[in-house]
């Protein structure tokens, strides 16, 4: 049997999802996703443009070939090794590609956001790795080391009789900018938004170091999470396998108060698990 890659290329437009991960949209695709290895996914809307078969590309978009990032797509596809991980130790970093004309769309002054919040600008990975799923079912994409390394807290946690839900991953700078566009269509205005969502390409969502995490039966993101045995156990423990929350309560980026999100520090003390 066929085994099929856990993990995400990565470039600036287009992602390279496995195939066996995505959900088909009618019987054609169906098809085609069963026999491809990967599919070549726009990053802004997350439409299919073409699947990596064994006799070779298959279109899914019409002129999906004019596509933007398509060379660095086509490029990073052929470069992805036969045996999933192979040569894929190293994580690079994508340029920060078009973030400006993303800020300048929302009305924000890169300069000054920056000044204001303190946040540093945050590069996506060139790939990411597969770290399970999260509550809703969705592939969890990860950093390698904060996959391995939510793999050790989350059984850890097990081992306590505490159980850690992931609610969310990775998020590249156009699903931030999603976020944003959906609430401001929502009549929110973009002040209220900023202290709840780090601006797209200041999120450390980017990173793929972040996670959000929950606990069985509790709203996700809420600030209750912080009355759960979960965050009791965090507190206590994820420091000792390279997590730290990001945000407590006064802190001086403007974030609001989020118990639930967590950043892996890839270069943890000495002497950690």
């Amino acid at each position: 049997m066929r085994r099929h890659p856990r993990i995400l290329i990565n470039t600036p437009d287009i992602e390279l999802w496995p195939a066996a991960l995505l959900r088909a949209r009618g019987n054609r695709d169906a098809r085609i996703l069963a026999r491809a290895r990967y599919v070549l996914r726009r990053k802004r809307d997350g439409r299919y443009l073409a699947a990596d078969l064994p006799e070779g590309l298959m279109p899914l978009l019409p002129r999906w070939m004019r596509e933007a990032g398509i060379d660095d797509a086509l490029d990073a596809l052929d470069a992805v090794p036969v045996h999933a991980r192979s040569g894929l130790e190293h994580v690079g970093a994508l340029p920060l590609h078009r973030l400006h004309e993303r800020l300048d769309a929302l009305g924000i002054d890169a300069g000054t956001y920056a000044e204001r919040t303190g946040l540093p600008l945050v590069a996506e990975p060139d790939w990411l790795a597969l770290a399970g799923f999260d509550r809703f079912r969705r592939p969890l994409w990860l950093h390698v080391d904060a996959a391995r390394a939510w793999a050790r807290l989350r059984t850890a946690a097990h081992r306590d009789g505490v159980v850690l839900e992931a609610i969310s991953g990775y998020r590249s700078h156009d699903y931030q900018l999603g976020i944003f566009e959906r609430k401001r269509a929502r009549g929110l205005a973009l002040d209220e938004i900023l202290p709840i969502n780090a601006a797209p390409g200041y999120s450390e969502h980017h990173s793929g170091l972040a996670l959000d995490i929950g606990a069985p039966g509790e709203p996700p993101a809420e600030e209750s999470f912080e009355t759960t045995e979960a965050f009791a156990w965090l507190t206590g423990n994820a420091g000792d396998y390279g997590f730290a929350m990001s945000y407590p309560r006064d802190n001086p980026h403007g974030i609001v108060y989020e118990p639930w999100h967590w950043r892996h520090d890839v270069h943890p003390p000495a002497g950690t698990p």
